[in-house]
Order: structure tokens, then C-alpha cells, then sequence
């Protein structure tokens, strides 16, 4: 499996946003047509783009009808989606996967109802669901990042693994939007704890992060505010990717 670099489409009443640690009052840049922006991605070089619906999150479920065009979009550029946000029903999850979006992402309602995470292994297969973890101080939030679960990321990954998850997200919240680069250590140890491709997101700010999170063995880094803000070009990383992968 090569390593991706992907990245982040956050949608925030209707807009395309980045927040700083997850606060939906803290917006770090609002671009008002998301599916321009997943275009722009697209041609740069992306692969797969990485849709969370932060209104789904709370409840809202008004970005639906975007988050469909972006996945017609991707499809016809033959890239991947993976879309996160709200899914806490057996039935959105089927309506996000028959629409087309290749992974989809469950973070409290697969830690509340890991049969959630089961049911859709076995009707879709592993390699479509997608469990996020995402830790503040090393325990694993739930609950829009408003309460702990009481587990440490490598314990709840074994966990879901063995449930039957294919690809585990880890988010480092302590360093999420803050554009002061990655906390290496936790990464390390989540992605040594389980045998699925992890894929991380959270401080990535820079080329080196991605070295970095590559060559602990990861799947793949999300790129959210650097790459909005311009600290770090999406074409620029993946060649560079493409190039230390060829160089070994």
C-alpha cells in the first residue's frame, strides 16, 4: 500500500472551513464553495479527499446534498472519498456508501455501538469502514471531542480491529489546527499496536511531519489548515512522497 497524502474538505454551513481543535466558533479560513475546492484538490494531484460534515456532527445533517455532489465529483475523476461526520445510523452510512463514497468514517456512534461497525463490515467489507479515534492528552474523545471514552487510541484500534474495522483514523486533538506540527510518539505507538492502515491527522504543518508520519508506518496524513493556509502545497508533498518512496 502506497503512502496518501490527503486532504481535508471540513464543511461548516454549506462552506468549506478549518477549525482550531475542533471549536466550531474558532475558524481558521471559510471558503464559501467546497465543491471548488475539492476540485482544485483534485487537480493537484489528489487521490483521495477526506469529507467531514462538522454540522453532522452536532446533528445538522444540512451539508448532505454537498457532501453527494462532491462525491459525484471524485467519481468522475476517478478519485476516492472517505466521509465522516454524524454517521451514527446503519441507514446513513448505507445511503453514504451506495452513493458512492469509498470509506466511511465512524467515530462515537462506533464506540458507543461497535455492532454498528460489525453490521457494516459484513454487508460492506472492511476496507469501506473507517473508525476514528481521537485523543486529547491520550485518552480517546467522543461526543463532538466533549468527553472522554477512557481508553488510549492503541487500545480502542485493538479493539475495532478485531471487530473487524479496515482502516483505523487517529486524530492528535492537543496539536489539531494549531499549525505547530505533529506529536510523533503517539502515532508510533498506535500504528505498531495494530496490523490496518492507520491514517493521521492533526499538526500536520510541514513535509518533514509527513516524513515523519510515513516512516513510522502510516497509511496516510490528512492535510487540513496548513494546506488552507498555504504553509504547505498539496502538489509540492506529493512528490515529494513520490520521491522518497522511490529513493528507498
Amino acid at each position: 500500500m502506497r503512502f496518501e497524502v490527503i486532504p481535508a474538505v471540513d464543511l461548516k454551513g454549506g462552506k468549506c472551513v478549518q477549525l482550531v481543535q475542533g471549536v466550531r466558533e474558532r475558524e481558521l479560513v471559510s471558503l464559501d464553495d467546497p465543491l471548488e475546492v475539492a476540485a482544485r484538490w483534485i487537480d493537484e494531484g489528489a487521490k483521495t479527499l477526506h469529507i467531514i460534515d462538522l454540522d453532522g456532527a452536532f446533528g445538522d445533517r444540512g451539508n448532505q446534498t454537498l457532501i453527494y455532489e462532491i462525491i459525484k465529483l471524485a467519481k468522475r475523476e476517478d478519485v476516492r472519498t472517505q466521509v465522516g461526520g454524524g454517521i451514527r445510523t446503519i441507514e446513513y452510512a448505507a445511503e453514504l456508501l451506495e452513493a458512492g463514497t469509498d470509506r466511511i468514517i465512524l467515530g462515537t456512534a462506533a464506540l458507543s455501538n461497535p455492532v454498528l461497525v460489525e453490521t457494516l463490515v459484513y454487508k460492506y467489507a472492511p476496507e469501506r469502514v473507517m473508525v476514528a479515534l481521537d485523543a486529547r492528552s491520550g485518552e480517546v474523545q467522543i461526543e463532538g471531542w466533549q468527553k472522554g471514552a477512557g481508553e488510549s487510541p492503541a487500545e480502542l484500534a485493538q479493539f475495532f480491529e478485531t471487530v473487524g474495522a479496515g482502516w483505523i483514523l487517529f486524530t492528535n486533538i492537543d496539536v489539531e489546527g494549531l499549525m505547530q506540527g505533529i506529536v510523533l510518539d503517539p502515532i508510533a505507538d498506535l500504528v505498531s499496536s495494530v496490523n490496518i492502515p492507520v491514517v493521521v491527522a492533526g499538526g500536520v504543518t510541514s513535509f518533514e511531519d509527513i516524513e515523519l508520519i510515513r516512516k513510522v508506518g502510516a497509511a496516510g496524513a490528512i492535510l487540513g489548515s496548513a494546506l488552507y493556509q498555504g504553509k504547505i502545497s498539496l502538489r509540492d508533498a506529493l512528490e515529494m512522497v513520490k520521491k522518497s518512496e522511490n529513493d528507498e
